[in-house]
């Protein structure tokens, strides 16, 4: 069960597609039905129950209240629907790379392919580098789940094979331990929004 949001501390963004929002107790059900389908969370270790996506949202409404920026719902503004997430968060596991900030996404499989998590996160990163002024923003996934790769690589992001790594949380052995990590810093993001205002 979603708790109530702190409406007072709302933060949203938008794009010309998407409504990216604080959560609401009417996306319990469409967050669940994202969080249970197999093609959604292929590479992740499974999918979640009700129980485990009420913890989900729980744990981003805390994110939220401790850092000002987390996981947005991010609403399909021509329908108002929910599509899933997109936004910014710090992983709770130890890593080289750690502390940082990632982004993320995840949508429902009717929302792949039409560029919506490109477009959120573009500007999520923008909020994250322009409004939260982070140094640095990371993004990781398993080799592949390339619809992400190509995500972060349309969002200039870079991956130096040297700071791949194996995730903490799962065991050796696991098939989706390993790692790929893609970087972007606040000087990079900045010469290419330079670059591209210039063009």
């Amino acid at each position: 069960m979603l708790r109530e949001w702190h409406q007072s501390r709302v933060i949203s963004l938008s794009t010309p597609r998407l409504l990216l929002r604080r959560w609401r107790e009417e996306d319990s059900e469409p967050f669940y039905r994202i969080n249970a389908d197999p093609r959604v969370m292929e590479h992740f270790p499974g999918c979640l129950t009700r129980a485990e996506t009420g913890a989900l949202a729980d744990r981003i409404e805390a994110h939220f209240g401790r850092h000002g920026f987390g996981l947005w719902a991010a609403e399909l503004l021509e329908t108002g629907e929910l599509a899933g997430y997109i936004g910014l968060s710090t992983p709770a596991f130890s890593a080289p790379f750690t502390p940082c900030v990632e982004i993320g996404w995840r949508l429902g499989v009717r929302f792949w392919g039409r560029g919506l998590a490109t477009e959120g996160a573009r500007e999520a990163m923008r909020y994250g580098f322009e409004e939260a002024r982070l140094a640095e923003i990371v993004s990781f996934t398993v080799p592949r789940n390339v619809r992400s790769v190509r995500v972060m690589e349309k969002l200039a992001m870079r991956r130096d094979p040297a700071d791949d790594f194996d995730h903490p949380a799962l065991p050796e052995g696991h098939p989706l331990r390993r790692h790929v990590l893609y970087r972007l810093r606040a000087a990079e993001y900045r010469d290419r929004t330079a670059g591209a205002s210039a063009g």
